[in-house]
């Protein structure tokens, strides 16, 4: 049976979150794609809340450029967040999406702005 693509993602992204969790200290960076908008968030599992959170939708400089400028945007501003909550490492949950493109664009500029992965 052929799966179809939220079939396929759900199951690759069930695979990602058996291995990868968050703590307090080193919370999970979650990114959510959408075709318009990208979104990230750091997540501690142990407690289930948001510790900070980024998208594409509120900052204005975003909506004027293409979408992997877009999401290059969104881990600067993700990684300048996460350090001034006093968080400088996570590990990175790609949530099903394949590593290229705008989720590759989003982490490599969280790692420019200082946040380890």
């Amino acid at each position: 049976m052929a799966l179809n693509k939220v079939l396929r993602r759900a199951k690759i992204k069930r695979r990602i979150r058996k291995k990868v969790t968050g703590t307090t200290a080193i919370p999970r960076l979650s990114v959510f794609r959408s075709n318009k908008q990208i979104y990230a968030q750091l997540i501690d599992d142990v407690s289930g809340k948001t510790i900070v959170s980024a998208g594409s939708l509120k900052i204005d400089e975003a909506q004027k450029v293409n979408k992997v400028t877009q999401a290059s945007i969104v881990g600067k501003k993700i990684a300048e967040k996460a350090i001034s909550a006093g968080v400088e490492s996570v590990v990175f949950d790609r949530n099903g999406y394949l590593y290229h493109g705008r989720i590759k664009s989003l982490a490599d500029s969280a790692r420019e702005g200082g946040l380890k992965f």
